[in-house]
């Protein structure tokens, strides 16, 4: 793999201590609070929760003290905070659908960011988590506490008839409860609207440098307890489902539609998230260019790079085997190296050799789990994370097709050239194991350099030509002809070598077995 395993160790400190400053961006409040950094959020005082029960009764008691006594308003939605033991736990939850913060909702944000770790809980485990369900919500066997029973009119069908103006309800609720200042700016036309808008990002080599849409990512919104989310299409536009009259927090979370996620935030969780900041609900238009935020910038770039790989591998397209479900995706901004050590879905060197290597840390890197490691630090805009990014989910596919046991010994491979030379990447070939490198390094080379040829133009890349494997091999076929298709249905699993390669496409391809003979003879 283009990086050694060892630098996930080294990322950790790395992303432990990073601070980056944030862009201007488009559209958006960057004013509320401070700057908006990617650390820990700090909280500041507890505020008066205007959707509570009680606190709609007495805004409804406000406006209509004849119909008040006419009017039930009961419990729609119960605030609660969860606080799973286990990323297992973790996981049941998130499989619920339920829009999860790792902050309360209920406080003033003195210095926004995009995670949070209670002070109570400890460092290493799962902090609390905040939410909003139905009243009769079936709770999982997970630690919850109920914080406060909520009425939120507008997912209350019953109430609509009656004669009541649950906006100005709403609206006077958050005057009474001293929050008067969160909401929105007082516009022509209806006082609730739903957040819509668009995220895009440019690529100078790309699309005449033209903005186009950050594809497939979630996009969330929240006023205290009100929730909503939405999901960017393929040109980046979005629609929340819910109105809205108060300025809401917008957040882009990096878990995909496509079935990736990009993380992580110092805490356990699948997905990164970028605060955008405060605004009007009426929504956020935002273009992201190499001079924003960094951290926004590389995960909107590795998220439509791997939304792009995702979508060609159906078989219009490339027919490849997409890398598996529930991928996990790290980027490491101080980091050059990037890697494929698929942890998250098995593949996972020995207690023994893990220890070896990674001493101390092997418990650490094990309990985390990422699939794919993303070296940021030397990637040069745009273009040179779309290489790394496709380079690496070649490798997931190759995972997919070969499996787990086929993948500790490319690992091993990897890390016993490191611990041996200490400067070779790949070693020198002659290792033990070497073949797995061998084979794995072609595929993923070439298709990287497929990719970028499709998107960028031009002649046909040489990445990876300089080492001692030969990843021009496949580009000599692709060039005359053989699909990327039919290249990857022979990496089995049995296809560790350079001859059993050659072997298993003259036997697959008969018809092309005098152009395989003669590529292989060049190399």
């Amino acid at each position: 793999m283009r990086g050694r395993i060892t630098f996930i160790v080294l990322a950790f400190l790395a992303v432990s201590c990073a601070k980056e400053s944030l862009g201007t961006g488009r559209g958006l409040d960057y004013t509320y609070g401070r700057e908006l950094p990617h650390d820990k959020i700090v909280l500041g005082d507890r505020l008066e929760n205007p959707y509570t029960t009680e606190n709609m009764t007495k805004a409804l008691q406000s406006l209509y003290p004849t119909k008040a006594d006419r009017v039930d308003v009961k419990t729609t939605h119960l605030y609660v905070r969860f606080l799973p033991r286990t990323e297992q736990e973790y996981d049941i939850l998130n499989s619920l659908d339920l829009a999860m913060t790792d902050h309360p909702l209920d406080y003033d944000i003195v210095v926004e960011g995009d995670w949070y770790h209670d002070p109570a809980v400890p460092e290493g485990e799962v902090t609390w988590q905040y939410a909003v369900v139905p009243p009769d919500f079936e709770f999982p066997d997970i630690r919850y506490e109920i914080i406060d029973e909520c009425y939120i009119s507008e997912n209350d069908a019953a109430t609509r008839a009656d004669g009541i103006d649950w906006e100005a309800v709403e609206r006077e609720s958050y005057v009474l409860t001293g929050n008067a200042d969160r909401l929105a700016t007082p516009v022509k036309g209806p006082s609730k609207v739903q957040p819509e808008g668009r995220i895009t990002i440019e690529d100078e080599q790309f699309n005449g440098g033209k903005p186009f849409g950050v594809a497939g990512v979630r996009i969330s919104c929240n006023s205290f307890v009100k929730f909503d989310h939405a999901t960017t299409d393929r040109d980046g536009y979005f629609k929340m489902e819910k109105s809205f009259s108060s300025k809401l927090r917008y957040r882009l979370v990096f878990e995909n539609e496509k079935g990736f996620s990009i993380g992580l935030n110092l805490v356990l969780v699948p997905a990164s998230v970028s605060t955008l900041g405060r605004t009007e609900p009426t929504g956020v238009n935002m273009t992201i260019t190499k001079d924003s935020d960094d951290k926004l910038f590389r995960r909107c770039v590795v998220n439509n790079a791997a939304y792009e790989y995702f979508s060609r591998c159906n078989l219009k397209d490339l027919g490849l085997a997409p890398p598996p479900s529930d991928l996990r995706i790290w980027i490491f901004h101080k980091l050059s190296a990037s890697s494929a050590v698929m942890l998250h879905h098995g593949a996972l060197l020995s207690q023994k050799d893990l220890k070896e290597f990674l001493g101390d840390y092997a418990d650490l890197v094990s309990f985390f789990l990422p699939d794919i490691t993303i070296g940021a630090a030397s990637s040069q805009g745009y273009s040179g994370l779309y290489s790394s990014t496709v380079h690496e989910l070649a490798h997931a596919s190759h995972f997919t097709k070969v499996g787990t046991d086929y993948w500790n010994k490319y690992i091993l491979y990897i890390v016993r050239s490191f611990l041996e030379s200490r400067d070779m990447t790949y070693g020198d070939g002659t290792g033990l194991s070497s073949g797995y490198c061998e084979i794995g390094e072609m595929w993923a080379y070439y298709l990287e350099s497929r990719f970028f040829k499709d998107r960028y133009g031009g002649p046909f890349p040489t990445f990876g030509t300089s080492y001692w494997f030969y990843p021009q091999i496949f580009r000599f076929l692709d060039e005359r002809g053989m699909k990327a298709s039919q290249i990857f249905s022979v990496l089995r699993d049995n296809v560790t070598s350079r001859p059993a390669l050659k072997e298993a496409l003259m036997t697959s391809y008969p018809d092309k077995r005098t152009m395989v003979e003669q590529v292989f003879s060049r190399y």
